[in-house]
């Protein structure tokens, strides 16, 4: 098959032009995930504590999936960027074939033990049931998610940002139309609640997979074929699970602190888990600029390095911090001030919303923090220094965070917002030291192309 030219992605590439469709399709897709529960909490209030505490688990699942398409992002953007064009078609087999062998597998093992979850985390038994089958739904079908992910990082590495965008609106739309159905409209009768919500979420993804690999032969960016496998590229899945699995684990462990930080919470009362809900709902729509900046910027970073040229990545990442932190920090305290009236959207428990008030102020403080780990800690993984925020990962987030979070929050008595404490103590000073790490160019020489100014072996 033949070939067309990739979109050539170097220093002069507007920080924008990659941002932009990212940052309406991280809208859409904060959309997605945040619909079924908008839609839930007019159906059952119940259901909408349930279905965030089983997307704490799925979420954990999904992080397990970017292991390889993490890795899949770091070695096309490099490849890519040195031009060896001849590789690609065996660097995106490889990356679908394993990351869907691992969707099964974990879909396996988290809906075996579901019922393991639902006691590590205390939900209550009003929760229990939907939750257990929302990750029966779901998350059963994570490997849906994991050729997605994998699929969504080949794109967005041959610049093609903007079919994320349409993909995710048309995912929107289907999600949002099968939600009515089982809830309110025609299939209301079945009573399917959860468990319609869940299906309609599949039934979603499914659509964007096929709309995804059926892009990706229309514009003939490679082919994806068992063999492009002979002989079996070892050396390279070694590299790239090298690469995937220290980005993996700051995730796994971030996610880990985070369902621990869940399980105080839990305890706290039903009111505090839904504000917790309401409120993360609000918070993803306020780090949507600077993440896309970030992902954004780790695709230019990747190419950057891939071409051996250092300097001009390490200048780019800061020039994204100044733009992506002055509107980060403007979305979040805007966010503050309103949520008195935007978490009426969701409920009218007037404790739910006092909780939502004090977590909202204590965001603010996460966001800043946040922002310098998503841009810092994106563009070392892309530079090929993946280890060290890992170890940044484990350190500040259990040594700090979780420490933090339960001393003010259940041991002096702040409740819920006193967790939150614990998180913005981990982001402020995890994001301080990824910067410095930066600063001081820790990460030059580590590629993981072959041939260029950094080895393989050399990764620290």
């Amino acid at each position: 098959m033949k070939q067309k030219k990739t979109i050539v992605i170097d220093e002069k590439t507007p920080l924008l032009l990659l941002a932009g469709p990212m940052f309406l399709e991280l809208l859409l897709n904060t959309m997605l995930n945040n619909v079924d529960t908008i839609m839930l909490s007019h159906y059952d209030e119940y259901a909408v504590g349930a279905v965030g505490n089983a997307n704490s688990i799925i979420f954990m699942m999904n992080i397990l999936f970017n292991i390889i398409a993490t890795a899949t992002s770091v070695v096309v953007a490099q490849y890519l960027g040195a031009r060896q064009h001849d590789k690609m078609n065996m660097i995106y087999t490889l990356a679908i074939a394993v990351n869907f062998m691992v969707g099964l597998t974990l879909s396996a093992v988290f809906c075996t033990a579901n019922p393991l979850i639902m006691n590590f985390l205390n939900v209550s038994p009003e929760m229990r049931p939907n939750s257990m089958m929302y990750i029966y739904i779901v998350g059963g079908s994570g490997f849906v998610t994991a050729v997605y992910s994998v699929m969504l990082q080949i794109l967005r590495c041959n610049g093609y940002t903007k079919v994320g965008m349409w993909v995710t609106f048309a995912s929107n739309i289907i999600n949002i139309i099968g939600n009515y159905l089982f809830l309110y409209g025609p299939l209301s009768p079945l009573k399917m609640g959860v468990a319609g919500v869940a299906i309609s979420t599949v039934a979603a993804r499914l659509i964007a997979v096929a709309a995804l690999l059926g892009f990706f032969y229309a514009m003939k960016i490679g082919k994806i074929s068992l063999r492009c496998l002979r002989p079996f590229p070892g050396k390279l899945l070694g590299k790239m699970v090298k690469i995937g699995l220290p980005t993996a684990g700051e995730n796994l462990t971030y996610n880990l602190y985070q369902t621990t930080l869940l399980s105080f919470i839990n305890t706290m009362g039903n009111d505090s888990v839904n504000a917790k809900v309401y409120c993360n709902m609000l918070i993803s729509f306020a780090i949507i600029f600077s993440n896309a900046c970030a992902m954004s910027t780790q695709i230019i970073t990747g190419h950057l390095v891939g071409a051996e040229k250092p300097d001009l990545a390490y200048k780019r990442v800061f020039k994204t911090l100044r733009v992506s932190m002055p509107i980060t920090i403007a979305l979040a305290t805007l966010n503050a001030v309103l949520c008195r009236y935007s978490l009426r959207l969701f409920t009218d428990n007037m404790n739910i919303i006092a909780l939502g008030q004090m977590i909202m102020i204590v965001d603010i403080f996460i966001e800043v923090g946040r922002c310098l780990n998503m841009t810092f800690v994106s563009s070392l993984k892309a530079a090929g220094a993946y280890i060290f925020p890992l170890v940044a990962g484990i350190l500040c987030n259990w040594g700090l965070g979780l420490t933090t979070g339960y001393a003010v929050g259940v041991l002096l008595g702040f409740g819920v917002a006193g967790i939150f404490v614990g998180t913005a103590t981990d982001e402020c000073i995890r994001g301080l030291i990824v910067m410095y790490y930066w600063y001081k160019k820790k990460w030059v020489g580590k590629s993981v192309v072959d041939g260029s100014q950094g080895q393989a072996s050399n990764k620290m």
